[in-house]
């Protein structure tokens, strides 16, 4: 068996069901062999975007492949290995490299060398003897612990090289368990404070551990908010829903997080980052993580508890039954707290969000959409920018992994590949990126990918024909040289690569052709739907 068949074999073995990449990567043809269907961008960095939905929204079970050439594909590539390293996503990168005697010579691009630093482990393919070790090491650390990105680089001369046999056992997933006592102190803690708060991340996503997070929110009354990574892990339209965390916040998260004596965060980094909420100072926080490296980062807290997010909560309910007895506290007084807080805030945005305006308010272009889907039966994700800050506090997610939040890493076109990469995980879900005119610049070529490759997506276009968001720091620049001026008839490009493409301009037709932006994706074919937007600057900051 040759190197590329053997590869290949380990992939089958590992239930991979597609394989996401840019020629020239002979894993690509010889996955196609045995049964795993190639899916070919128009550039790297859509592609690893597509494999980290796979990824996300599978939880773990579909694992997310990219692979590309070596030298100019490979560097292509980074930015979104990158990506998905800050987000913690386990996908599996397999690049080309130089041939092994030319590997570290300069200015040759060694992926194993120079994504050390954005991956989870990156090791070359050195004798094809070593592949059944290293797709185990590989798979193993993909399965199990903090999610982030594995490389396996495999040289150009290592491919027509023999291997004696196969001797590979799928690996299996490892979660980590938690401390007994560390967690007896925790739900002492909880139990004792008078106003606490749940922070959830996504680490509550990767242990599926939604059940008990609801549960222990139930058991004491417990307001939750989530990171933009965690939306979606508790029901937001929950009566003990804060919303979620990120440049724009509900006034809920704002308000009980202030007024909190007590924050628990679970499955949650805390990272210091200008797109999540800033936990407030003085608070005593509780911190359990999977991750030891996350504790006292960023974020001083009282005590910390290690492990998987579900083993943690699950204890937790069973220690604060313990501690406080099985009936469920009164919520009554916590959730109208709530209900007035969040009807206060919604009222002073419904103005924008049912504005009448022509150019349209992207406020209202969002609020439609909320109301015309089945929120239930939607993936939706926003993009970097102005569409996040528009639609993340106000879009209330009612099913896990419904909203694919991001935002430690920022870059322009990201939610299209997730949107692209969700839909072939989740081919009955109708899947939603929402961008502005800029994403569109860097990542829109591979709308072409969506239609050829039968990828049905509903891309929400908002185009205001400039970088609103960069209009207070460009004043200048702006004024003498339409610095922040860009353009383009974006529904026409979306017809002409194949795709349904229509251009909005009235309030009263938001709804209609939002329905038929829907329409056509169930017949197979991807939509963009370019809405002609006001250069609205306003975002929900407290």
């Amino acid at each position: 068996m040759k190197t590329a068949e053997a590869i290949a074999e380990i992939l089958r073995r590992e239930g991979v069901e597609m394989v996401i990449g840019y020629p020239v990567n002979h894993v690509l043809e010889y996955a196609a062999r045995v049964g795993i269907r190639p899916v070919i961008v128009r550039q790297e960095r859509t592609g690893l975007h597509m494999a980290d939905a796979i990824a996300r929204v599978s939880r773990g079970r579909k694992t997310g492949v990219f692979c590309m050439q070596h030298g100019p594909g490979t560097e292509n590539a980074y930015g979104g290995v990158a990506q998905a390293f800050s987000e913690s996503v386990p996908i599996l990168v397999m690049p080309m490299g130089y041939p092994r005697r030319l590997a570290w010579v300069q200015p040759n691009y060694s992926a194993s060398l120079q994504m050390q630093g954005i991956t989870k482990s990156a090791e070359p393919i050195t004798s094809a003897k070593d592949i059944p070790a290293i797709f185990r090491r590989a798979f193993t650390r993909l399965k199990s612990g903090r999610g982030g990105p594995v490389l396996v680089e495999i040289p150009l001369d290592v491919w027509n090289e023999e291997i004696d046999g196969l001797d590979y056992t799928p690996a299996t997933p490892l979660r980590t368990g938690v401390d007994p006592e560390a967690v007896r102190k925790a739900a002492e803690m909880l139990v004792k404070a008078r106003r606490p708060v749940v922070y959830a991340g996504q680490g509550v996503h990767w242990a599926e551990a939604w059940d008990e997070l609801r549960e222990l929110a139930e058991l004491l009354a417990l307001p939750v908010c989530t990171s933009l990574e965690g939306k979606s892990a508790f029901p937001e339209t929950h009566p003990l829903a804060l919303g979620s965390g990120g440049r724009a916040i509900p006034e809920t998260v704002h308000h009980f997080l202030e007024e909190s004596d007590l924050i628990l965060g679970v499955g949650c980094s805390f990272t210091e980052t200008t797109f999540g909420v800033a936990m407030p100072k003085g608070k005593t926080i509780i911190h359990a993580t999977l991750d030891p490296m996350d504790v006292n980062k960023d974020v001083p807290c009282a005590h910390a508890v290690m492990g998987d997010a579900r083993l943690f909560l699950a204890a937790m309910i069973e220690e604060v039954r313990r501690l406080h007895g099985s009936d469920r506290k009164d919520p009554t007084a916590v959730a109208a707290e709530i209900a007035e807080v969040h009807e206060r805030w919604l009222s002073r945005w419904m103005p924008k969000l049912t504005s009448e305006a022509a150019p349209l308010d992207p406020y209202r272009v969002l609020w439609d959409l909320q109301q015309t889907v089945d929120v239930a039966n939607t993936i939706i994700t926003h993009d970097a920018g102005s569409p996040r800050d528009q639609l993340s506090p106000y879009w209330r997610s009612t099913t896990p992994l419904s909203y694919l939040g991001w935002g430690k890493s920022t870059q322009l076109g990201y939610g299209l590949g997730l949107a692209m990469g969700a839909k072939l995980a989740a081919p009955d879900k109708l899947c939603i990126n929402v961008w502005g005119d800029a994403a569109i610049g860097f990542t829109g070529m591979d709308f072409e990918t969506a239609a050829r490759e039968r990828i049905p997506i509903l891309s929400i276009l908002l185009n205001n024909f400039c970088m609103a968001i960069e209009l207070r720091v460009m004043p200048e620049s702006t004024t003498r040289y339409r610095s922040t001026d860009i353009s383009g008839d974006y529904a026409a490009f979306a017809r002409a690569l194949g795709g349904y493409g229509e251009r909005i301009e009235r309030p009263e037709d938001i709804v209609p052709a939002i329905r038929r932006g829907i329409a056509a994706t169930r017949a197979g074919q991807p939509a963009l739907l370019e809405f002609i937007t006001s250069k609205e600057e306003a975002i929900s900051v407290f």
